[in-house]
């Protein structure tokens, strides 16, 4: 009898993107992690004198080094994207707080029809070492706001953990190369924190299909966190209000050249900005 042999078909090449600054302490717990059949590891840098880019052509010989154009997280990370030859992208925080052993489960949405996947510390098999109750009641409120907005149904909008195909990235709009303009604070709009709900917002904007993943989220090993409950949270929304906002205008300069008529209601958007929270 003459046995078949079937050749196995190979799962789509994943890379990986690490925005780190000042992270040489964590990065060996976090490359630990990493599963042994990435496609590629992408640290991006900003600019950091800890010796992190040494650390982490010791600890990965076949490391991509990339120094971001600007600051901030979201330029580390459009940096990353734009370097990226997977044709999945997966992004991993260098404080150790999300674990890239999970990046499977994450993959496995993909294959099973999701444009892109979303982690949550809120479904069954999630959990969080790090978040406090003020935190987790923030982002309840935050995220059923973005459900409201944007037709969605997540359970947990302000968690980093993402991995999506790359063939989406232009669908997010994120700049790598543009110098930022003359007398500001050197970024532009998306190049800070508010980046993890930008991305969010525009994959709601092209109509992507979005798998939440449950995911645990670790405390920060090492170094002491930029995470501030306030200010991160009145980011957050101010970031909602200000896409929703100019999709809006878009909208209303396609429709019309009259663009005091807008196509879509702004009245709750401009009472909540003159409030202060955008």
């Amino acid at each position: 009898m003459t046995v078949q042999a079937f050749t196995q078909i190979p799962e789509p090449p994943v890379s990986i993107v690490i925005p780190a600054l000042n992270e040489a302490r964590n990065l060996p717990h976090v490359f630990a992690r990493i599963p042994p059949d990435i496609h590629e590891v992408i640290l991006v840098d900003g600019h950091s004198v800890d010796g992190t880019v040494v650390v982490a052509r010791q600890l990965r010989p076949d490391v991509r080094i990339v120094r971001q154009t600007r600051t901030g997280k979201g330029n580390a990370l459009a940096c990353g994207f734009a370097a990226a030859t997977g044709d999945i992208i997966a992004m991993v925080d260098a404080d150790g707080s999300a674990d890239p052993a999970e990046i499977p489960q994450f993959v496995d949405a993909l294959l099973n029809g999701a444009d892109f996947a979303k982690g949550s510390r809120f479904l069954e098999g999630g959990g969080s070492s790090d978040i406090t109750r003020f935190r987790a009641l923030g982002n309840r409120l935050l995220t059923g706001f973005f459900n409201l907005c944007y037709g969605r149904d997540y359970s947990d909008l302000c968690y980093g953990f993402n991995v999506f195909w790359r063939r989406h990235t232009p669908l997010l709009g994120l700049d790598s190369t543009s110098l930022p303009p003359e007398g500001g604070d050197g970024r532009l709009w998306g190049d800070g924190f508010e980046v993890e709900t930008l991305i969010h917002v525009r994959a709601a904007k092209a109509q992507l299909t979005v798998a939440e993943v449950p995911s645990f989220e670790h405390a920060r090993i090492h170094g002491v966190s930029n995470l501030n409950a306030f200010r991160d949270g009145a980011r957050v929304l101010r970031t909602i209000l200000t896409e929703r906002r100019r999709g809006c205008r878009t909208q209303a300069a396609a429709a019309a050249p009259d663009s005091s008529r807008l196509p879509c209601d702004t009245s709750r958007l401009s009472m909540l900005s003159h409030s202060g929270l955008s």
